[in-house]
């Protein structure tokens, strides 16, 4: 139980606003108003051949016009944070030329970005009086990180978006070095409190708390940061840079207090801090932690919220009891992914347990496998929904988004439910509104077709760069038996160090290839790679390998993915949002998820391919495929002027 009451220390506060603290009650202002088919079956080709061929560089490359020599300045790690500088091709000189084209092609269409500059995690996410609202870290400046403010748009089906006034900037000395992440709570009388991370002036990560200064305002356009603030500084034993982003708060058994955890690291080992307040503004903390892992680092972004094993809907992060699992989640600062592991709550202890140790936060299940980070969940009451929040970060040089004026964008919004077929993973799937993006003109549709070992299929579709695609495939069980024998018995396979699409296995890879051009000097293939060992075991990998997604030199290029769980009886199936230099890509109805960020040269616009594959030495195939061209998301700035 609590035993220590932790208050923040007297500090000097000239430069605190005089805000009113958290009213008692919802004000009653007036609202503001300032504001068919195939081209041609190309089995003739080898797809191996195809792939080695164009490992060779292509004759004449271009040079970029610019010299860039300089490995940009780390932007994060000096105040405590993560670093905000992609690392995998920063340093040297860049020696491609990119043209307004390419860069401007790069721009998602159906994604949440602003008009230009830099964004970070998504912040506070809640539905409220018919729109739903997000918060991001953004920076007004530039395309690169820091002056971090919060920007506010708002949406209705959260996938057309308004862009609002900002809802906070860093002007006080308690958040004057960046206004960071935090979360949202709905209270039960309809208020609603924000907890947010600020950097001092000192460079100290404290909580502040904030709340909307006119809740009859639907837009709820202004923010007041409370005269209180900040409400908690790093406890002792705590670094004053290793401590930070309040989840969202839960009730407590008795339903008479809120608790909310804090990420933090004690030496080498990530924790969850335990808080309860009752009026968010005074709070104790326990003593325990709500979790611990060692060798994982800083917990940065911790989210703690329950699934149902039974129903369908999501759950009000309050809710626990029977048939309730809780999944504890944290992004690690040391490598930049976000881990989950399901398990109990024990809310008298206040202390949650891994159902499985040997995949705990941060040392087994990712919530993706790709490029995601900094993620949030939040609790759609409108819809009875857990919906889940992403930051994409770019994956090429600072100096190229420089070029073309903006950095990262936020993930299709995901809905979460527990895999109940399994019991061991969550399913993590595109909100429905994005299917209403789905064009009916130009659409193909594709089924059962035979995908012979080396075999390759185009497909026609035009406007390639904005796809939903979903294509299910089934191995022929007696060639796959009778294969089992030559199998390599390679059980230790790994997307990430198998060399990607190019190496052949008795009984894979094969998928679909997006964003490719007519030779395939330029591909990105979203695959699966099954593994029949010796022993009949068979083990089914999915990975999405940017190998040779671009020409570029000085963007990542890598093959990632994991292995997925298909139970007996179950087709492999995968479905991917393409959009321009993303692709987010899900496997067996979303138990595994990769986002790639891609940037094509050649692939682009017109000039763009969709295609089959089956690069198996073996294994004849079965695949059906229905794509669908998306429209672009209406993402613009709320039309004050027109009110």
């Amino acid at each position: 139980m609590a035993t220590s009451s932790f208050r923040s220390p007297p500090y000097d506060v000239e430069g605190a606003a005089s805000y009113a603290r958290i009213p008692a009650g919802p004000e009653a202002e007036r609202p503001k108003t300032n504001k068919l088919f195939f081209v041609s079956i190309l089995f003739t080709s080898i797809f191996l051949f195809l792939l080695i061929i164009n490992q060779k560089p292509t004759p004449g490359a271009e040079k970029l016009d610019v010299s860039i020599a300089k490995i940009p300045p780390s932007r994060g790690v000096a105040q405590g944070v993560s670093e905000k500088v992609f690392r995998g091709v920063s340093g040297g000189n860049l020696s491609f030329a990119w043209s307004n084209a390419m860069l401007s092609w790069q721009r998602t269409a159906y994604h949440f970005q602003p008009q230009k500059n830099w964004i970070n995690d998504p912040n506070g996410p809640f539905f409220y009086n018919g729109w739903y609202h997000l918060f991001y870290q953004y920076n007004a400046d530039s395309a690169v990180w820091g002056n971090i403010t919060w920007a506010h748009a708002v949406s209705r089906d959260l996938i057309h978006w308004l862009h609002l006034p900002f809802a906070m900037v860093p002007d006080q000395w308690y958040d004057i070095n960046g206004v960071w992440t935090g979360s949202a709570t709905i209270l039960p009388d309809g208020r609603i409190v924000m907890l947010y991370t600020g950097d001092t002036r000192d460079e100290v990560q404290v909580q502040c708390l904030a709340y909307p200064a006119n809740l009859s305002d639907p837009l709820l356009i202004d923010w007041v940061k409370d005269s209180s603030n900040p409400v908690l500084f790093p406890p002792p034993g705590i670094g004053s840079k290793d401590f930070r982003d309040p989840t969202t708060a839960w009730l407590s058994p008795d339903g008479d207090k809120w608790r909310i955890t804090i990420g933090s690291k004690v030496n080498k080992t990530g924790i969850s801090l335990i808080y309860e307040t009752k009026d968010f503004i005074e709070y104790e903390l326990w003593e325990e932690y709500l979790h611990q892992v060692p060798g994982t680092g800083m917990w940065e972004c911790v989210d703690f919220y329950p699934v149902s094993l039974t129903e369908e809907n999501g759950l009000d992060t309050s809710a626990n009891g029977a048939g309730i699992k809780h999944v504890l989640k944290t992004s690690l600062d040391d490598d930049k992914n976000d881990y989950y592991a399901i398990g109990v709550y024990d809310s008298i202890k206040n202390k949650w347990t891994p159902d499985d140790p040997e995949i705990d936060v941060g040392i087994g299940l990712r919530y993706d496998y790709g490029t995601y980070y900094a993620s949030k969940t939040f609790y759609d009451q409108n819809t009875q929904r857990r919906i889940l929040w992403g930051w994409i970060r770019e994956t090429d040089a600072e100096s190229v988004d420089l070029l073309k004026g903006w950095s990262g964008v936020q993930s299709i919004p995901r809905s979460i439910v527990m895999d109940k077929k399994t019991g061991k993973n969550i399913l993590q799937w595109p909100v429905e509104e994005v299917d209403s993006l789905r064009l009916r003109k130009g659409s193909v549709e594709i089924n059962d077709v035979k995908l012979a070992p080396g075999a390759l299929i185009q497909l026609a579709i035009d406007s390639p760069s904005q796809l939903d695609l979903v294509a299910t495939f089934d191995i022929d069980e007696e060639i796959a038996s009778a294969s089992a024998s030559a199998s390599e018995d390679n059980m230790s396979y790994e997307c990430s160090t198998s060399g990607g699409a190019a190496n052949r296995g008795v009984l894979g890879p094969f998928g679909v290839i997006v964003l490719a051009d007519d030779i395939l000097s330029e591909l990105t293939p979203i695959y699966f790679y099954v593994v029949k060992g010796s022993n009949g075991n068979t083990h089914t990998h999915f990975c999405a390998d940017e190998l040779r997604s671009s020409k570029a030199n000085d963007v990542e290029k890598i093959v990632c993915g994991s292995e997925v769980p298909v139970l007996d009886g179950e087709k492999l199936s995968l479905r991917s949002l393409v959009d321009h230099s993303i692709v987010e890509s899900f496997a067996q109805g979303g138990r595994r998820v990769i986002t790639s960020r891609v940037y094509p040269t050649k692939a682009i616009n017109s000039a763009a391919r969709v295609f089959l594959f089956n690069n198996a030495t073996e294994a004849t195939v079965t695949a059906s495929i229905k794509i669908w061209k998306m429209d672009s998301a209406d993402i613009h700035p709320f039309p004050f002027d027109h009110i």
